[in-house]
């Protein structure tokens, strides 16, 4: 699909056929997406998890209460440690939430080229989530997103609200 096709119509999607898992190869350039993704000084400070087992799907949706997350084939979560992002020596910033952020980013869109439901997720009980992937206390999750194919006869809505470029740019 082309680039500004694809961001015009990618939406959220939340309703997932839990029948049809995604293809591995699919699933496998989605996740290649993620792992090309830049991050600051390349420290890459990201491990990707995909839930697929019946088992851990039960365990990882108990972070997050809606029927149609529950009906999702796979979810994505995408975890890292402070310690291995990148620190701003004038301030301390550490980069690793904007980090993780662009290499959701990228793997969302990856999903939508390949025709893949997905929906971008901060609302999620941490510890419940940190429990079910036995995380370690240091690893930090700032977002999931369930990866599925809609059901038969989904339609998008097609209308994204939007600000207009004249509300949000300034030409300096």
């Amino acid at each position: 699909m082309e680039f500004y096709d694809l961001v015009k119509t990618r939406e959220s999607i939340r309703e997932y056929d839990s029948t049809r898992p995604v293809e591995k190869e699919k699933l496998i350039r989605i996740l290649d997406a993620g792992r090309l993704a830049p991050s600051a000084a390349n420290r890459q400070p990201w491990r990707f998890l995909v839930v697929s087992s019946e088992r851990m799907l039960k365990k990882v949706t108990a972070c997050y209460h809606r029927d149609w997350f529950s009906r999702a084939p796979h979810i994505l979560v995408v975890a890292g440690r402070k310690a291995d992002a990148w620190v701003r020596q004038y301030d301390g910033y550490n980069s690793l939430e904007t980090d993780l952020t662009i290499a959701m980013d990228h793997m969302i869109l990856a999903a939508e080229n390949e025709g893949i439901g997905a929906c971008w997720i901060a609302a999620f009980d941490p510890e419940i989530l940190r429990d079910a992937l036995s995380l370690k206390r240091d690893e930090i999750v700032y977002a999931i997103t369930p990866l599925g194919y809609p059901p038969q006869g989904f339609r998008k809505k097609g209308h994204k609200e939007r600000k207009s470029l004249e509300n949000i740019v300034t030409f300096l």
